[in-house]
């Protein structure tokens, strides 16, 4: 559990080429958009982490081991200011051995570069905007309680939606980013509880992704490991599936 330097450069991030590496494309998409010179970063034998100060929070990546020796560096070395972090899976076992940490979760970090085939129902998605925001809030509350993103959130730059009789929406999800890079994340994917199996969400996610890749040539997501349906779509979809994570929290106090 030793790291090595504690470096203020993201460019040091860079030095062991873990960004070219299955596994890293949190640090390809994530550190890699952005590189401040103010960043507080650290690197060691097989891994790197950086700090989203304004959160608390440290992203890592690479080796388990070696990815919770540099959280576990940053929390000895800013004490109070890491409250979070997310790493390889098992990072958050071997981290706590040394400090208590709760609430984890294991997720799956996603992308894709290519363009997914077209689903028949992707004509259907409408640009929705902030006119629409209450009657976002009121969707996702009823059919999605546990959104990541909601609407009137400075990180999304697009919402869109399906409709179906009357002009009631079906279906909805956001083009939001990556808090650290600015990187396009789809998120607040949600599909009417009455209506799943239809292929709306498909068909909105597909919609999505593809304006994404157009507009920023990649797109990004999260996906909660043990959601097998979400697997599936994504497969198919065309994302990448190499970036096991997990998330916790460090208890203060």
């Amino acid at each position: 559990m030793q790291a090595t330097t504690l470096v203020p450069r993201t460019a040091d991030l860079f030095d062991q080429g873990l960004e070219r590496q299955a596994g890293s494309a949190l640090l390809r998409f994530g550190a890699a958009r952005q590189r401040p010179a103010h960043r507080i970063s650290w690197s060691g034998d097989g891994a790197a982490a950086w700090l989203d100060e304004p959160r608390g929070h440290v992203w890592s990546v690479g080796d388990a081991t070696a990815a919770a020796g540099l959280v576990l560096r940053a929390a000895h070395q800013l004490p109070g200011r890491v409250t979070e972090f997310t790493g390889p899976r098992g990072t958050d076992s071997l981290l706590g051995r040394h400090l208590p940490v709760t609430d984890a979760i294991a997720w799956v970090f996603r992308w894709t570069v290519q363009e997914p085939p077209v689903h028949r129902a992707e004509e259907r998605v409408v640009v929705l905007g902030e006119a629409h925001h209450d009657e976002l809030l009121a969707f996702l509350t009823e059919h999605s309680p546990a959104h990541s993103t909601g609407p009137g959130s400075s990180a999304v730059s697009l919402w869109a939606g399906i409709r179906g009789t009357g002009g009631r929406l079906v279906a909805c999800g956001a083009l939001s980013s990556l808090r650290d890079s600015g990187a396009p994340l789809m998120a607040s994917v949600a599909t009417d509880a009455a209506q799943r199996g239809q292929g709306l969400g498909a068909a909105l996610t597909s919609w999505l992704t593809r304006y994404a890749i157009r507009h920023h040539g990649f797109c990004t997501l999260w996906q909660l490991a043990d959601n097998a349906p979400a697997e599936r779509l994504y497969t198919r979809l065309g994302y990448r599936n190499e970036d096991p994570c997990v998330a916790a929290r460090i208890a203060t106090g």
